[in-house]
């Protein structure tokens, strides 16, 4: 689950690390009450305002605005609550944006150099580790430090089933040629984020800019956080910042039903008990020359009315031209899968595009004699081969 770079800096900030201090607003109004209050308590004269929205790049599309006074704050709010902001990361399409983020400015002059680094903690599932990636050059995205000069990025990988060592975090701190006050404040804030990470069940924290100011304090200016959604009924606090607004509909929809669903760009839709046939499902459908429109996975507990809620959500997106229902019946029992096709039927209406269903496995025969006694127009399939088959005869 990803969260809003308020939230994820909440969350920074309870285990004691240092953030750019700010404050959430969603009127213009709000936006410039923060600004007198970061002016009183702070004494700054400029504030940053950005946008709260699940996706980065957001100051390359005009999500990040400078504002020299609480008025001003106020205006460049009025103009960024309600866009449709385009980034890199959000598509044609965009996100709206319904919050900003009023905060201050931390780029202020001193006498020592300002310093952006970039700083993430992740899992990797190949090595079965997190590991921590940073690079002196902040500020841009990671995979252009990577393509321009692949030596300013360094790695420390960190056994799951410990810790980040305090001597890794003085190398961190080392690489990034930190030394004195910003060089113990950079050992704290990784403590600090260590601790936020573990305790969170994140999957990823990214810090950038990691910042150095110049007065040598180490904070970050922004924070990307995703959750691990399988640990949240750990953390109800944290499953509570699930913003609905920042998802597809149909995905909302579909975890209402307790299915397992992701939209994709093709033609064929597709509904498959477990990952790993869901997986191959989609295989089959490129090699017949279809190209899947989702990844559903109606799961061990399907029930017929999450198998007819499975074909309202697949029968939502126009540019399915056939369906292909793909059961290996174990858990998921075929006749409760052949009712839930039935009901689907009956309830929607008129299917209009071609259903090629296979179902094998546990009480199979009974579900061969529910669908063919219901009179329905699928196209039954057999085996693997023979479903291919039969997509690429729907779509031709």
């Amino acid at each position: 689950m990803n969260i809003h770079e308020f939230q994820g800096k909440s969350i920074l900030q309870a285990h004691g690390v240092a953030v750019q201090e700010g404050f959430i607003a969603e009127t213009p109004q709000q936006a410039r009450m923060v600004a007198e209050e970061l002016k009183k308590k702070y004494g700054t004269e400029i504030f940053v305002i950005k946008a709260q929205i699940h996706a980065g790049g957001r100051g390359k599309g005009g999500g990040v605005k400078i504002a020299r006074s609480p008025e001003e704050a106020a205006e460049v709010a009025s103009r960024m609550l309600g866009m449709t902001l385009v980034t890199p990361q959000t598509g044609p399409a965009g996100k709206v944006v319904h919050k900003v983020l009023v905060a201050r400015d931390v780029y202020y002059k001193g006498e020592a150099e300002i310093k952006e680094f970039y700083l993430s903690i992740l899992l990797d599932r190949k090595k079965f580790a997190y590991v921590v990636v940073y690079s002196p050059e902040g500020g841009m995205d990671i995979e252009e430090v990577a393509a321009r000069n692949p030596d300013a990025l360094f790695t420390e990988t960190v056994d799951a089933t410990c810790c980040l060592h305090e001597f890794q975090m003085r190398t961190i701190a080392s690489n990034l040629g930190l030394s004195g006050k910003a060089y113990r404040e950079m050992v704290a804030f990784l403590k600090g984020l260590w601790e936020a990470f573990v305790s969170s069940d994140a999957s990823l924290m990214e810090i950038n800019p990691l910042l150095k100011t110049s007065d040598d304090r180490v904070l970050a200016v922004d924070c990307k956080v995703t959750l691990d959604d399988n640990a949240l009924y750990r953390h109800p606090e944290l499953a509570a910042m699930r913003d609905l607004n920042e998802e597809d509909p149909t995905e909302v929809e579909a975890s209402a039903s307790n299915l397992n669903y992701v939209k994709l760009d093709g033609d064929v839709g597709c509904m498959v008990n477990g990952a790993g046939l869901a997986m191959a499902t989609m295989d089959l459908i490129q090699l017949s020359g279809g190209r899947p429109a989702n990844f559903l996975d109606v799961g061990g507990g399907a029930s017929p009315k999450t198998v007819e809620a499975g074909f309202r959500i697949i029968l939502k997106d126009p540019n399915v031209k056939a369906i292909l229902v793909n059961i290996f019946g174990g858990i998921v029992r075929c006749d409760r899968v052949a009712a839930g096709i039935i009901e689907a039927y009956k309830t929607i209406g008129d299917i209009k595009v071609p259903v090629i269903v296979r179902l094998q496995g546990t009480n199979a025969e009974e579900a061969k004699e529910l669908i063919d006694g219901s009179g329905l127009k699928v196209i039954a399939a057999s085996t693997f081969t023979d479903a291919a088959d039969k997509v690429k005869a729907a779509l031709s």
